[in-house]
């Protein structure tokens, strides 16, 4: 019997350890990277965006990520950008359900194709991924469009509170991966 309660235990503290770690980084386009002819649409199809994984925008000089409205992706419109990057490596930290929408503000560009919408699970249950998506977006030199500093905030305190529900997973993962240790050494 004791061997049945330590084995349960066990069990208990390896998957409750392994939830924090479930967090992923997609490098948006892979090797491709961001980029005119890329199928942006096709690259996204089929992967589990999640609450809690980033995004990773590779790109050279000659574009930019914007972060802006469906209408504005279906427009593909840079004018009005909720959120602009051109640090040329900009991770984007997918922190609430929902879709995001991405394009490059180079003229033309979005219209080749260089557009992504990101559909973001809330991380329990398996995301609906479409060819529109978008997560949450965080970069170094990330700029605000004008009148959407609100908008910087909140997002600044979105990657704020996910890190710090994910740094509670990982503490109640340890806490209780103790506790299961010292009910198996009891």
């Amino acid at each position: 019997m004791a061997g049945t309660q330590r084995g349960l235990l066990l069990a208990i503290l390896l998957v409750v350890a392994g939830v924090p770690a479930s967090a992923k980084d997609y490098t948006v386009g892979d090797s491709s990277g961001w980029k005119p002819g890329v199928d942006y649409a096709a690259w996204a199809k089929g992967k589990p965006f999640s609450v809690g994984d980033t995004l990773s925008f590779q790109y050279d000089a000659a574009h930019s990520v914007l972060e802006v409205s469906e209408a504005d992706h279906g427009a593909c419109s840079a004018s009005n950008p909720l959120r602009s990057h051109r640090d040329q490596s900009t991770t984007i930290p997918l922190t609430k359900p929902g879709t995001r929408y991405f394009i490059c503000g180079a003229a033309g560009h979005c219209a080749a194709g260089m557009k992504l919408a990101v559909t973001v699970s809330g991380g329990d249950s398996a995301p609906a991924t479409t060819a529109s998506s978008g997560p949450t977006m965080r970069s170094t030199n990330a700029t605000p469009a004008a009148g959407s500093t609100a908008a910087a905030t909140e997002s600044d305190s979105s990657a704020s509170g996910a890190a710090a529900a994910s740094g509670a997973r990982l503490a109640t993962g340890l806490l209780l991966g103790a506790v299961g240790l010292a009910a198996m050494m009891g």
